[in-house]
């Protein structure tokens, strides 16, 4: 499969927001979602100084990006983790601080492609969806196997699903005739099960199943609700983080530790704010930046990106 389809997205603000504090010699950057090396190639291009950490949970982005970033040497060391395994990587490493870490939290353009993985809906594939297939469930297994009001609350809060019941109903109803094996038979009782109207928005009608699926499978929310607030306590005084999210669960997660992050933690009316209750970050993005419209035509997966970075500003006083 050719690397040079995968376009990463939003590249160049991504260099931009963490150059300041990667241009020094020693620095070390952690690319925590490698993918297929997009990003963490040009990282090491772009800051010849810098050191750079990359982990993935998929045993096989590992082993291409693992090409692709051959020619750097051990400038580039690649991990098989879950980002939310950072603390325990660096101490490994014996890294106590690091200057830059990105997360990119958009399903990699590899695991999209490759039919037989069952992320995509365009294709007829076994329901797997596990970005690490050497363990946890599969799709499949969330379909055949949760209770109806657990499906619901899934496809409701991970796919902001506005139909959840009527697709879970008929999912339930089909599974007891034959369990769910494959992709195409879900996107089609998806198609079946929704009314007129809600078919005519917002692209393919399955987009939005799969994508809760996927969530659930990999516990992704989970993860980064512990990833996030890792990398930030990684971070050296002065050191910054970008994070690229695809969905608003995500990206208000993002935002809520950040404005933690950035926000005075003292008691309201004291005259001077002791050194402990002062912010720890600054936020180095207005809101979320969006990629440009040539950036959308360029790659219509940058679409949905939602981009926000910040800068430690001072170290935690426990």
């Amino acid at each position: 499969m050719s690397q040079s389809r995968h376009v990463p997205v939003m590249l160049q603000r991504c260099l931009d927001l963490l150059a300041p504090a990667l241009e020094a010699p020693g620095s070390v950057v952690v690319d925590c979602t490698l993918g297929l090396g997009g990003h963490s190639e040009a990282l090491l291009t772009r800051f010849p100084e810098a050191r750079l950490v990359a982990l993935d949970r998929d045993p096989e982005a590992l082993r291409l990006s693992g090409e692709r970033l051959a020619p750097f040497g051990d400038r580039a060391t690649l991990v098989h983790a879950v980002y939310d395994e950072l603390p325990d990587v660096l101490e490994r490493l014996r890294i106590p601080r690091v200057q830059g870490v990105l997360f990119d939290l958009g399903v990699s353009s590899m695991q999209l492609d490759e039919a037989g993985r069952g992320f995509a809906y365009a294709q007829d594939a076994p329901l797997d969806m596990r970005m690490d297939q050497t363990t946890g469930i599969s799709a499949a297994e969330v379909l055949n196997t949760y209770p109806a009001g657990d499906l619901v609350r899934i496809l409701f809060q991970y796919g902001e699903e506005k139909q959840a019941k009527r697709i879970v109903s008929a999912i339930v109803r089909e599974r007891e005739k034959e369990p769910f094996s494959n992709s195409a038979r879900l996107v089609e009782l998806i198609r079946d099960a929704l009314p007129q109207a809600a078919k005519r928005t917002g692209g393919n009608p399955a987009k939005r199943t799969f994508q809760a699926l996927r969530i659930e499978v990999n516990g992704e929310l989970a993860v980064l609700e512990r990833a996030v607030p890792a990398a930030v306590e990684a971070l050296a005084v002065g050191g910054r983080i970008a994070v690229l999210s695809y969905h608003s669960l995500e990206d208000r997660l993002v935002k809520q530790v950040f404005a933690a992050g950035a926000a005075s933690t003292a008691p309201p009316g004291l005259p001077v704010v002791p050194e402990q209750y002062q912010p720890r970050l600054k936020l180095l993005t207005r809101g979320a930046e969006l990629p440009t419209e040539e950036e959308v035509a360029e790659n219509r997966r940058a679409a949905p990106a939602r981009l926000r970075g910040a800068q430690r500003i001072r170290e935690s006083i426990e």
